[in-house]
């Protein structure tokens, strides 16, 4: 299959960057989309809220329904699952996307802050599947997508900020795990990790460690996904995923459109060597 016209995808943290941008490029296959996002008010110093997404997503040709949706919260992601199969029938993508940052070390980091990451990062993603597993198990091709690394011990990547390191490779142990448990249901589960960083509003969270023009545009991310998201799926499943790579297996040689400022020297992202 190599569109996603007509299919459900469930999108936790939709209403700006890498997920909002993978959703509009589901649109343009004309996919029905959940928006799963706490953003319902708009705030002045984030862009972007589930209406302004669901605007967004339905001119690029898709169906939306915009939920205001906490991950942490067993009863609003039931719900929120509820009403994704109440209109739209079923749901056959879930793409864990939301997720909370705070790079600091132990005495920085309150433990609030700890508790946040852990709860939508590993706990919401988690979450999030066993509510749509039994409409995944309904599904002809059924995904889940991890927007989480490729674990990495090395101890650069723990020592000044070791709660958001462990609360990653969370979500990565969970793809790997219910990938393997899923595969009796031919349920696909990957982790998908950009190659460098994205210009997003979490930029904001590195402290200055990097400036726009040395990342790339969300929408190499949202490629990247509407490849996996297209495959059979049970022949990629248990997989960590680079988007680079993934668009090269995908036959795209020229990445220059990607970059925010083409010719500008590109940072790698966290955990990639």
């Amino acid at each position: 299959m190599s569109h996603l016209k007509s299919r459900t995808l469930f999108i936790t943290g939709a209403s700006r960057g890498i997920g909002l941008a993978i959703a509009k490029r589901a649109a343009r296959d004309g996919a029905n989309i959940v928006i799963a996002a706490k953003s319902s008010v708009a705030n002045p110093k984030l862009p972007g809220t589930i209406f302004s997404a669901a605007e967004e997503i339905e001119a690029a040709g898709g169906k939306a329904l915009p939920l205001k949706v906490d991950v942490r919260e067993e009863t609003e992601v039931q719900a929120a699952v509820a009403q994704a199969v109440e209109r739209f029938g079923g749901i056959d993508i879930l793409v864990n996307n939301a997720s909370a940052i705070w790079l600091a070390g132990l005495s920085g980091t309150p433990m609030k802050r700890y508790d946040l990451m852990h709860q939508v990062n590993v706990r919401g993603s988690y979450l999030c599947t066993q509510a749509c597993l039994p409409h995944l198990r309904k599904s002809l091709n059924p995904h889940v997508l991890m927007l989480a690394p490729p674990i990495n011990l090395a101890s650069k990547w723990f020592q000044h900020h070791t709660a958001y390191t462990m609360s990653k490779y969370g979500m990565s142990m969970a793809a790997f795990g219910l990938a393997a448990e899923l595969a009796k249901d031919g349920i696909a589960v990957n982790a998908l990790w950009p190659r460098t960083v994205i210009d997003t509003a979490a930029l904001a969270m590195l402290g200055g460690m990097a400036r726009p023009e040395n990342c790339r545009k969300p929408e190499i991310m949202a490629d990247a996904a509407h490849w996996v998201l297209t495959q059979p799926a049970r022949q990629l499943s248990g997989q960590f995923l680079l988007d680079e790579e993934v668009l090269k297996r995908a036959g795209v040689k020229d990445f220059t459109p990607y970059a925010v400022s083409p010719g500008k020297t590109l940072l790698p992202d966290l955990f990639l060597d």
